[in-house]
Formats: structure tokens, C-alpha cells, sequence
């Protein structure tokens, strides 16, 4: 059954793809005069384009070398490339339809030698948004919040949390960035390292092939290193994405409670899609924070922001989440709002505090535009 709903989703994307495709290039076509060499440049460079990304993803399951590296970069950054080029058509088609109703383009706009300055300046703004948006994505921020939970902790007044999500390690998070954002979340001299889903990239294979755990191991916090699924780990196959970060170092949690040095509690929710990937439904809130003693603070790690209403009400003191990348390119952030309460940021509801992480690495096209990629130093206060 799963096969078949893969198989039609698949189709699906394939479909609404081709034809975004074809709307592009009819409209980018016009800027080439018929015969001529540019026009069938133009064709060939445009069908590479936009079947690279395909092509990566086949080649990563059949023949993991540099050779699907290079499609994988290319397809990546096509994939942004073309959500940009698609967003200033629609614009410039929106215009074109106003002006059937209310003449406002002049008709030396309506020439080929426009055509091509339109053509060539959309290439160049798109250009500078890939070149801004791929600098911004390789330099994660360091987001700092202090927090007080209004418990007493026995011999702790202060714990110091750097909490990570979404590296999604893989081809395009390899060992440079992975080794880089390790670097970055040590040297903030943690008490414990948190880490909230999807770390890895879908697929196992590129993560192996470029030996990323050596760069986890590499990770230091005297209270340990802690980990959940997400999304990403879901696809890719769960069970041997765990098994490959618990080898590496990362403790993870899969809707279960530990209790760190008797102070404090972290919950570690799966993923919400575990049913749709592995057929099992998770475990409901109040199932995983049954029997905890809420004199000691309970901090809730769960990859997607839902529910922040019923982990106020069953007592949660913190809850940290990503996967919304913020929307990652604008204007997605605008989506992430509508459809989180909490699309990026802290938010506190009742005695309840909550933070959504932009994540620090990203899916897809290897850049941000709109919002920073951030690692996250909580400094966690209790009362004396």
C-alpha cells in the first residue's frame, strides 16, 4: 500500500514539476530569436537543468560517486534557481494581465531587445539571490536565550543548552559544513548537547560514504550528547539512521523520558510522521509524561511545533523544535506562519517556554534567503 501511495505521490510531483517547468521555459524561450544558436543553448542547458535534481537523486541509490555529487549540487541549486525565475514570471504575467484591462506598458517594452534586457537582468537577480543565499546558509549564527524555570534544582542553578536542528548531513552537508558546525557548538562550552531531528539527510549512504559520524564523535558536553528522530530519519529508514548516530555518539531518545543526574527530565518525542513511514503511530503526549515528578524541570524535544497548548497543560517547563527552516527561502516564511503557531522563535505560554529553531543546516536547494541559520545557546536559570 505504502508502494502505491509513494508511486502516486511521486507522479504527482513529477507532474506539477513538468508542467512549472514548461511555464518557465515558455516564457524564457522568448527571448530567443528562432534558429539561432543561443535558442537551442537555451534548450539544452534548460532540459539539463531541470531533470538534474532527478538524475541526482537516481544516481545517489544506484551509483554513489562524485559524479551524483556534482548533479546533486547542480539539481540543489537549479531547484532554487527555478522557484525564483518561477516567482518573477508569475509577477511579470501578472502585470501582463493588468495591462489587458489597463493599458500600462509602453510598446517599446514589448520588443525583443526587452525581452532579452528582462531575460538577462531576471538571470543576474536570480544569480545574486543563489551567491547571498548560499554565503548565508555556510554561516550559522549563534542564538542566544536565557530562560529561568521557576524550580529548584538541588545543586544546579544554572544549565548551559546548545541545541541544534535540522543539519540534515548528507552530499550537501558534508564534511566541512558537519565538521564546521561541530566546531561552532563546542566552543560554547555546553553542559549537554541537544539535538532535535532530522540530522541526517534522508538517506544513509552519502553520511557513510563521507564517514560524517567521525565529525558527531567530535561533539563534547559533559551531561552527553542527545538526540530524536525527525522527519528526515523517518524516509531514509529509521531504525538504521539511530543505530548509525547511537554509534557515533548521540544518545537518542524515541518517545521515551531519561532522567539527567537526578535534576531534570528530557522527553524525546518521535517524529509526527512515523505512521506515514513506518506504520506506527507515536506515543500520545500524555502517555510519555505520565508518572514524572513535576517538581523537577521537564524539558520536551519534538522535531515539528504542534501542540504547544496540551504541552502547557501537562506541565512541560521547556519545549524545543525546528523542522520549518523558517520557510528557509522567502517568501516560504509567510507558509510556516500560517501553518505553525510558532514558525521561528520563543514564544512562552503560561509557565511554559518554547522555542522553534530556523535550523542550522537546510533541505534542498543549499541556501536561505529570508532568515539565519542558528545554533542555539539556552541558559537555563532555576531558582536558588
Amino acid at each position: 500500500m505504502r508502494t502505491i501511495q509513494f508511486l502516486i505521490f511521486f507522479s504527482i510531483v513529477i507532474t506539477v514539476y513538468s508542467l512549472l517547468s514548461f511555464y518557465v521555459y515558455s516564457r524564457g524561450i522568448q527571448a530567443f530569436p528562432s534558429g539561432t544558436p543561443a535558442r537551442i543553448w537555451f534548450k539544452t542547458l534548460f532540459v539539463f537543468l531541470s531533470i538534474s535534481y532527478i538524475i541526482a537523486r537516481v544516481l545517489e541509490r544506484l551509483w554513489l560517486s562524485a559524479v551524483s555529487d556534482v548533479f546533486t549540487w547542480i539539481g540543489s541549486f537549479w531547484l532554487a534557481a527555478f522557484f525564483y525565475f518561477l516567482l518573477i514570471i508569475i509577477a511579470i504575467d501578472i502585470v501582463r494581465l493588468v495591462n489587458l484591462a489597463i493599458p500600462i506598458i509602453p510598446v517599446s517594452m514589448k520588443t525583443l531587445g526587452f525581452r532579452q534586457y528582462l531575460f538577462w537582468g531576471s538571470v543576474s537577480v536570480v544569480l545574486i539571490l543563489l551567491l547571498g543565499g548560499f554565503i548565508n546558509s555556510i554561516n550559522p549564527r549563534i542564538k542566544k536565550l536565557d530562560i529561568t524555570i521557576n524550580k529548584k534544582v538541588d545543586g544546579l542553578k544554572n544549565l548551559k543548552i546548545v541545541f541544534a536542528s535540522d543539519i540534515h548531513m548528507g552530499t550537501l552537508i558534508g564534511p566541512r559544513r558537519t565538521n564546521s558546525i561541530v566546531q561552532k557548538i563546542n566552543a560554547q562550552n555546553p553542559d549537554i548537547i541537544l539535538l532535535g531531528g532530522d540530522i541526517l539527510d534522508e538517506d544513509l549512504a552519502p553520511v557513510i560514504w563521507n564517514n560524517l559520524g567521525d565529525s558527531l564523535k567530535k561533539l563534547k558536553a559533559p551531561l552527553g550528547v542527545i538526540g530524536i528522530t525527525g522527519n528526515h530519519e523517518f524516509i531514509g529508514g529509521a531504525g538504521a539512521a539511530v543505530k548509525y548516530l547511537e554509534d557515533h555518539g548521540v544518545t537518542m531518545i524515541r518517545d521515551s523520558v531519561i532522567v539527567i543526574d537526578e535534576n531534570f527530565y528530557i522527553i524525546g518525542r518521535e517524529d509526527r510522521d512515523k505512521r506515514n513511514f513506518a506504520g506506527v503511530k507515536r506515543k500520545e503526549l500524555e502517555e510519555l509524561s505520565q508518572g514524572l515528578d513535576h517538581n523537577l524541570p521537564i524539558i520536551m524535544l519534538d522535531h515539528q511545533p504542534f501542540e504547544l497548548d496540551r504541552k502547557q497543560e501537562l506541565g512541560i517547563d521547556l519545549t524545543m523544535s525546528g523542522h520549518t527552516h523558517h520557510g528557509q527561502m522567502w517568501p516560504l516564511n509567510y507558509l510556516t506562519k500560517a501553518i505553525f503557531e510558532v514558525s521561528w522563535g520563543y514564544k512562552k505560554k503560561g509557565n511554559m517556554h518554547a522555542y522553534v529553531s530556523s535550523g542550522v543546516g537546510g533541505w534542498g536547494p543549499p541556501v536561505r534567503i529570508g532568515n539565519r541559520p542558528e545554533i542555539v545557546v539556552v541558559n537555563l536559570s532555576f531558582m536558588d
